[in-house]
């Protein structure tokens, strides 16, 4: 059972990964919406979370030289603005696996309104910074 101080964290639900995020003013812009940098920052912690919860421990790999995941490619549409204290869902879910890469889509929601969405590439790449393949865990 999780104690009131743990971090909190998304979880599955079916093959989607959903992370409630709260709007804090720091998020926002003089116009008083989100930043469209910090939609960016949701969907890395989206994307990092799910990865954590489906086994992937991505600081052991970098310590253990194998590699990290770095954001090969991204596309991203705003469709409606986020305001200070809105309550927010990163969904995120994983669309296709290659060789040494893996494609993943964003959704971020207040409510049924779809705020923003995104779909991206994050290849696996060697300390050095090369390519190299998924492990096959």
């Amino acid at each position: 059972m999780k104690g009131p101080d743990q971090p909190f964290a998304g979880a599955f639900v079916g093959r989607e990964h959903r992370l409630p995020v709260r709007v804090y003013f720091e998020d926002t812009d003089l116009s008083g919406v989100v930043y469209h940098a910090n939609y960016l920052r949701y969907m890395e912690r989206g994307r990092s979370d799910m990865l954590r919860l489906a086994g992937v421990d991505q600081r052991a790999a970098v310590e253990a030289g194998e590699g990290a995941f770095a954001v090969a490619s991204l596309h991203i549409r705003y469709r409606a603005p986020a305001r200070l204290d809105d309550a927010l869902i990163v969904a995120t879910r994983v669309t296709a696996v290659r060789a040494a890469s893996v494609e993943v889509s964003h959704r971020v929601t207040r409510d049924d309104v779809t705020l923003a969405e995104a779909e991206g590439v994050a290849a696996l790449v060697s300390p050095g910074g090369r390519p190299r393949r998924l492990p096959a865990a």
